[in-house]
């Protein structure tokens, strides 16, 4: 799993319980699903299509700092689909698990385009 982004979970974040709002982390999720894609696309027009059945297994309080980690999984002809895990870095707890999410390679007219990758380039 590649964990490249951290976020600190303030005040704001929290629902009425106390913990992590999910729909906040969800928003995360998708930021960070798009940010990866087009890192690894090479183009900064791309859209979230799909988002698989999600499962929380835990939570995060006030202060805790959690992790983001995305894998491909899959390379289409105009989309790539990854795999999700947040995980608490205070708790060592993963908080959701997402086994697909797919995103959409666009040209410039908003129409999916083939993007040519088959693989991760460093």
């Amino acid at each position: 799993m590649n964990y490249q982004t951290r976020k600190w979970v303030r005040p704001e974040d929290l629902n009425a319980n106390g913990t992590l709002f999910g729909g906040k982390l969800l928003s995360w999720i998708d930021d960070e699903a798009a940010l990866y894609s087009i890192m690894i696309l090479k183009n900064n027009r791309i859209v979230t299509k799909f988002m698989s059945e999600i499962n929380f297994t835990s939570s995060a309080r006030q202060g805790d700092i959690i992790e983001i980690g995305l894998d491909i999984v899959k390379f289409g002809k105009t989309s790539l689909t990854m795999r999700c895990e947040v995980r608490n870095v205070m708790t060592k707890a993963v908080i959701i698990t997402v086994d697909a999410i797919t995103m959409v390679n666009l040209d410039s007219f908003g129409q999916p385009a083939n993007h040519g990758k088959t693989s991760v380039e460093e």
